[in-house]
């Protein structure tokens, strides 16, 4: 069975907040992208529209949004997400993951594009992360 930690910027008020989707919801969201708009129903928050912006797999690799697929590869990277160089022009081949939603993701990043009527706080009933 696939299950996910996702993690929800509420970008209002500058929270984050931590919810375990599993089961049929969690299948639901293989096979999206970063940048997929989707029902918050799939993850306890029905009303909101909710985007992908990001995740890592079972392994600690990020996914970035410029690498098609669901596999895992070196890159040679120069700036961006999963390297950040020291001086100008440095570049260095990483592992990153692809764009893709897949049963070897733990963690999904998204956020909040479309409010529902309820808090978040109320529906999630947990503290939130910083």
């Amino acid at each position: 069975m696939v299950e996910f930690k996702a993690v929800i910027a509420d970008i209002k008020n500058g929270k984050a907040y931590n919810a375990q989707v599993s089961g049929q919801h969690a299948n639901r969201l293989l096979g999206m992208k970063i940048g997929d708009e989707f029902d918050g129903l799939f993850v306890s928050l029905p009303g909101y529209k909710l985007k992908i912006t990001g995740g890592s797999d079972k392994d600690g690799f990020p996914m970035r949004n410029d690498l098609p697929g669901q596999q895992r590869k070196r890159v040679l990277l120069s700036e961006g997400l999963g390297y950040h160089p020291a001086h100008e022009g440095q570049r260095k081949r990483k592992t990153i993951r692809g764009n893709t939603i897949s049963s070897e993701i733990v963690q999904i990043n998204m956020k909040v594009t479309s409010y529902g009527p309820r808090p978040i706080e109320d529906q999630l009933k947990q503290g939130e992360t910083k």
